[in-house]
Order: structure tokens, then sequence, then C-alpha cells
């Protein structure tokens, strides 16, 4: 069995959450398209093109094992894969209306919540959870989250009455706080599917290992087929966009601003390739974890909030702000990144609690 190196794994945690934070930053320059083009643009090469590409160069054994995996195994990944596109189609509306950084704290803090609690759960783990010391600090690092959401919605509050319209419109053009809080807490909720799609995928992941695929790279097949399911989502709500509103052309017509498409589908690729890389360094990272790889949620959320926070201070969205948003960006940013140490804490305390009951056991 492959040693677990939890360092490393937090490294490569922490390089899938700066792409997690950064791919929305290519779209910034696409001119003249709608949301739905740009956005499908992007998908596919997010969830189709470079997940087939990676895996045929990293995993010779990835489609392999999706062809001699269990029909069960291939169907819930699929499936939690189509119920996170829901999560992620609407994320990219999250930012719209309240920025990177609002926008990114909110729907990742439930996100982190639902993602690292949930797999364990319905694992039939809860009396363990309830019974163990360890649990009991998991459950209060999900509490805490709560609590940074809480305030992260504080931040967004007192932006939103500090600032006039235009300065709001000079740092995200359509921000509204109440339709961007509602549709965060939707797409948080919802994107919290990738983490059990991992979690389905487990019987493919260790088929492509029997099947000469390195451990780093065992869950690019998972990948396959859990963004097929995000792009089925994705793809069919663009399209009926794009026909509903005519934006089938921007693909072959200059835009207004005149940018050309290939300009604008270059910058959309990039975006999604970026986009890509998180659930890339994700899978890798996962593999490092050792037993308790749930974990690994906890961790790539707390990157990603810290990287997106530093982006929308780049990129000043929260310029014209007073101390006491800043304050609530702090604080909540804080508690949600406590919450996931106190998740991860709580772990690491199962494991000395499972240790000394095994040395017990075998006096």
């Amino acid at each position: 069995m492959t040693s677990a190196h939890p360092a490393l794994g937090v490294l490569l945690h922490a390089i899938g959450g700066l792409a997690a934070a950064s791919f929305y930053i290519p779209y910034k320059r696409v001119r003249g398209w709608a949301w739905e083009a740009y956005w499908l643009a992007g998908g596919f090469f997010s969830w189709i093109v470079a997940p087939l590409a990676f895996a045929a160069l990293l995993a010779p054994g990835a489609f392999g094992a999706i062809a001699a995996a269990p029909s069960k195994a291939v169907l819930w990944t699929y499936l939690f894969g189509v119920l996170w596109g829901i999560g992620g189609l609407t994320f990219g509306l999250s930012m719209r209306y309240l920025g990177i950084a609002l926008g990114y704290a909110v729907a990742l803090g439930l996100c982190a919540a639902f993602g690292t609690l949930v797999p364990p759960l319905f694992g039939g783990q809860l009396p363990e959870i309830l019974a163990s010391r360890g649990g009991q600090v998991v459950l209060v690092g999900v509490a805490v989250c709560l609590g940074g959401i809480v305030l992260s919605g504080l931040a967004g509050i007192s932006k939103e009455r500090e600032l006039s319209a235009e300065a709001k419109a000079a740092t995200v053009a359509e921000f509204s706080f109440a339709k961007g809080l509602a549709v965060a807490i939707f797409a948080g909720v919802m994107s919290a599917c990738m983490s059990y799609a991992f979690q389905a995928g487990k019987p493919i992941s260790e088929l492509a290992v029997s099947l000469g695929t390195l451990k780093l790279w065992s869950n690019l097949p998972v990948l396959i087929v859990a963004l097929l399911g995000g792009f089925t989502t994705n793809g069919v709500w663009c399209l009926f966009l794009m026909v509903r509103n005519g934006t089938l052309r921007d693909y072959v017509c200059p835009s207004a601003e005149g940018a050309s498409p290939a300009a604008n589908l270059g910058f959309a690729a990039a975006a999604g390739v970026i986009w890509y890389l998180q659930f890339f360094f994700y899978g890798m990272g996962t593999t490092q974890m050792g037993r308790y790889d749930f974990v690994s949620w906890s961790l790539h959320m707390a990157c990603i909030i810290i990287f997106s926070t530093l982006w929308g201070i780049w990129l000043r969205e929260w310029r014209g702000t007073g101390r006491a948003t800043h304050a609530w960006i702090a604080a909540g940013l804080v508690t949600l990144v406590a919450s996931t140490t106190l998740i991860g804490a709580g772990n690491t305390l199962k494991a000395h609690e499972d240790a000394a009951k095994q040395g017990e056991t075998s006096r």
C-alpha cells in the first residue's frame, strides 16, 4: 500500500484552490458574448476536453476502468456530477451578483460543510461521530462554518449599505446582495455533490490502479464520469438560453465591442482549463491524505476562499468600503478557515482514539 504524504497533499490542495479561485479571471476578458455563450464554451474545455486529455496522457487504465467498473458506481458518479452541475451553473451567477470575494466565501462555506460531513454520515458513521470526541470536534467545526457564512453575509450587507449604486456597478456590474446571496447558498449546497461523486467513484479509481494507473492519477477516470454529468446539466441549460436569446451567433460573428469569436473562445478555453486544474490537483491531493481523505474537501474549500479573497482585493471589489466592512470580511474568512481546521483536527483526534483502542486490544 502506498504511504500517505499529508504535507504533499496539502500543497496539492493549495494549488487546486489557487486554480479554482483564478478560473473566472480570463472570463473577464471575453467581450460582447452572452453569459451562456462563454460559460458553455469554457465548460466544454473544463468538462470534456481537459478530463479526456489528462486521462489519456497520465492514466493508462482510465478508460478500461470506467468500462469494467460496477454500473452502480458509474451511475452514481454521473448523477452526482449532474447535481453538482446545477451548483456549478448557479455558482457562476453568484459571482455575477456578489463578486469573486463574497460569492466564493458564501457558496464555498456551505459547500465545505456539506461536502465534508455528508459522506461519512451517509456511510453509516453517525453513531461513531456522535460518540467520539473527535467526531464532536468535527460537528463543532461545521457549526463554526455556518457562523462564518453569517459573518460573510454581514460583510455583504455592510458593503451594500456603504456603497452607492454607481460604486457597486464599478466593481461588480450586476451587484445584487439579496439575489446573489440566495443563488450562492443554493450553489454551495449543490456543489458539495462533487465530494459525493469522488466517494461514489472509488471503485473506478481502484480499478484504474489495478490496470496500471499510478495511485497519484487514480481519480482522473472518476473526473471523466463526474464532469460528463456536469456538462449534461450546463450544456442543456446554456443551449436553451442561446436558442431563446438568439446568442448562438456569438460563436461566428464579431461582437459589438469588436472582439473576434476566436479571441473570445481563447479566453473561454483558458478559463475552462484553469477551472479543470482545481480538480486535477484535488484528485492528486486526496490520494496523499491517508485514511481520512474526506477531510480533503475542507482543505480544498479553505484554499479556494483564501485565494479568491486575495483576488477580490487585487481586483478592488471592496474599494470604497470602510473599516467595519473590512472587519466583517476578515472575521468571516478567519472563521471559515478555522472551521475547516476544526474539522481536520477532529478527524486527526479520531485517528489517535482509534490507535489507542487498538493498542489496548492487542495487550
